[in-house]
């Protein structure tokens, strides 16, 4: 019998607070700093699209088990000198004592009062890539630093945290995937790169493609990126077909060159939206996923290398939508629409003591809370 996971404890980081400015709590992620200390971001704002959204950033001591009050360390920044909100933001400790924050900003000034996201045109408000540096845990960070983007990438997603490879410059690798601008009316041709950094994130060389559909059909949202011990690179994409209006299973690639080419993308055989990947130091690798229009649910399988299978007899279910709603919710509000996007974005990080520490957000219609759970790999 293969590995299995199994819940061993879990709770809320942080409680969303209806009517107010941290009613909606979303894009939780964290990370393992050198010392033990865990280190989670999560977006907070009135909803899941707000103007006032802004990052919040908690700590714990103990695994994750207990966290601090929310703190706002982030300074302001300003897309094209416009009032901007603060979606995500992703900290890496790149070296002891050295962190860098790599975020995207929304520009909420150019088009006033307008949605992140036009439905008719497919286009997206102006968004900026900007980096942090802290020397003191993250209580203070310096100015933002904008990471100047080629025209044909559009307003910026910012995918996953940065990635330091282990050569002789830590080259920093960063994952964003392409946009419309908001008026433009052409057809979306999306595609995911990488930018590399071989001097701490000051310039960065040209994109490269990860995945990328040139007929248009195929679309790799939502990327996450992990890394093995020795610099391979895996890749995992939220996969859409454009032409049949589908969601497709979860797609992987792995790079054994830092990122610059890539094998064919793997069908993993589930859906739809993968969390960034827990790695273990032997290349076993967690993974959670939001199956949103399945089981309505979000679930975790093991595989025991970086490009091995994930056996579906090691699942586990995180969290069960459905089950919640019938507790608090009629058969005819559950099959809202809008109610299957009341959780998501899971992010699974490996902890030093081989357990798996995975964040999410769930709450209904008025709040979102991040929530957290502690996975066990039982032999």
């Amino acid at each position: 019998m293969p590995p299995r996971l199994q819940i061993i404890k879990g709770g809320i980081l942080s409680r969303g607070i209806p009517n107010t400015e941290r009613a909606m709590l979303i894009n939780a992620n964290v990370t393992v700093l050198s010392d033990g200390t865990l280190l989670a971001t999560a977006r907070a704002g009135s909803s899941k699209d707000a103007a006032d959204e802004m990052v919040e950033l908690y700590r714990s001591s103990d695994g994750g088990q207990t966290w601090s009050e929310p703190e706002r360390p982030f300074p302001l920044a300003y897309v094209n000198g416009q009032p901007s909100s603060l979606r995500v933001a992703y900290i890496s400790e790149t070296e002891p004592g050295r962190l860098l924050a790599v975020s995207m900003w929304i520009d909420r000034g150019t088009y006033a009062g307008k949605p992140f996201f036009d439905p008719e045109t497919e286009g997206c408000l102006p968004m900026g890539i900007y980096l942090a540096e802290s020397t003191d845990v993250g209580h203070t960070w310096s100015d933002w630093q904008i990471v100047p983007m080629p025209e044909f990438i559009g307003p910026p997603s910012l995918t996953d945290r940065l990635v330091q490879l282990p050569d002789e410059y830590g080259t920093l690798v960063l994952s964003i995937e392409t946009n419309k601008d908001y008026e433009d009316t052409n057809p979306w041709m999306q595609r995911v790169v990488f930018f590399h950094s071989q001097d701490g994130g000051q310039t960065w060389g040209d994109p490269v493609n990860v995945g990328y559909d040139p007929t248009g059909r195929i679309f790799n949202w939502d990327q996450r990126v992990g890394m093995a011990t020795n610099g391979d690179i895996i890749t995992y994409d939220w996969t859409y077909d454009n032409h049949s209006q589908s969601y497709l299973n979860i797609h992987r690639r792995v790079s054994t060159d830092g990122g610059y080419t890539f094998t064919p993308a793997e069908d993993l055989g589930f859906a739809d939206q993968p969390s960034h990947p827990a790695i273990f130091a032997d290349g076993t690798t967690v993974l959670a996923w939001v199956d949103r229009y399945g089981t309505q649910s979000i679930r975790a399988r093991i595989a025991p290398g970086i490009d091995s299978a994930f056996a579906p007899e090691s699942e586990v279910v995180i969290y069960d939508h459905q089950q919640a709603a019938n507790n608090v919710a009629t058969t005819g509000e559950m099959l809202v629409d809008m109610g299957r996007w009341t959780f998501g974005l899971p992010f699974c990080e490996a902890l030093p003591n081989g357990d798996v520490l995975v964040l999410y957000y769930a709450g209904d219609s008025t709040f979102l809370d991040i929530r957290w759970a502690i996975l066990s790999i039982q032999p």
